[in-house]
């Protein structure tokens, strides 16, 4: 079972906000159909077998339409959940349930995806020092609860954006002039901050290695090419007591995942995590009094 940190994120409530804002408009006009004083009991049963995540966003979206709906949950986010298991029961004014449900929903099965597809690479490096972390190719509007999501799956998660570490990409090179100039800059400009290169080639890596950088990303490398990666930035650890992330990147599967973390890499970086999302399939039933 994961055993990542599950802090939650502290922008639960405007997130939400946002998503009923969207879907709701300037009123629900269907459940305008539905007497007012009308109270109803719903169960959210899944329909594939995946890993829960997103209930703290489904009980927000309820709280911020009806105060007084309950929802008890079978199941902890974190958990797996099989096909056809009801894992919560809802209940409230009929009004405020139907308004709610695809918001909540939307959110869940959102979140379980990126935490179920997380889960199922985390399950094949498993044996290995590797671990699976996230990227930026996050949905806009939803990165801290995409990461939340991650974290569920037993994954872990890599800068949240441009401001809290820095990776030096092809382009910042280019512009800089070399790895060494960028890096060098990097330490007078961003001090204290985790500096990390992404490299293509093993000449690049030397380089970045002399630069004194703090990771490595090797993108899109063969794994006997990543093998010798491993090696030198071992060998470099040695020698100067330094120590250095080893990350790999670029189109890594479920095929690949296994082979490329057995080269002795830190990290494995997958950008499809958070942006190639199969939604996992819930329904919500409703039984009225």
């Amino acid at each position: 079972m994961p055993t990542a940190d599950l802090t939650l994120p502290a922008d639960i409530g405007p997130t939400v906000e946002r998503a009923l804002a969207e879907d709701v408009g300037d009123g629900d006009r269907n459940a305008a159909l539905v007497d007012e004083g009308l109270r109803a009991s719903a169960s959210v049963i899944v329909r594939e077998n995946a890993i829960l995540a997103g209930s703290p966003w489904f009980e927000q979206v309820f709280a911020a339409l009806d105060s007084s709906v309950s929802v008890e949950w079978a199941y902890s986010d974190g958990q797996r959940i099989r096909s056809n298991t009801p894992i919560c029961h809802v209940e409230g004014p009929v009004r405020a349930l139907l308004t709610g449900e695809r918001t909540a929903l939307n959110f869940l099965q959102l979140l379980s995806g990126v935490a179920s597809s997380t889960f199922d690479f985390v399950e094949r490096v498993k044996g290995t020092n590797t671990q699976i972390i996230d990227t930026r190719k996050t949905l806009p509007g939803l990165r801290s609860a995409q990461r939340y999501a991650v974290r569920c799956g037993g994954g872990i998660n890599h800068r949240f954006g441009l401001f809290d570490a820095i990776l030096i990409k092809e382009n910042h090179i280019l512009a800089a002039g070399s790895i060494g100039t960028a890096v060098q800059r990097a330490r007078e400009t961003a001090e204290g901050l985790f500096v990390q290169v992404e490299i293509e080639t093993l000449e690049e890596l030397e380089q970045a290695l002399e630069a004194g950088i703090d990771g490595v990303l090797l993108d899109n490398l063969p794994s006997h090419v990543l093998a010798r990666a491993v090696n030198m930035a071992d060998a470099h650890r040695r020698r100067f007591r330094r120590d250095i992330v080893i990350e790999a990147s670029g189109d890594i599967n479920l095929r690949n995942v296994r082979e490329i973390a057995d080269t002795g890499v830190d990290r494995i970086s997958i950008g499809g995590l958070t942006k190639h999302i199969k939604a996992t399939d819930f329904s919500m039933r409703m039984k009225t009094r």
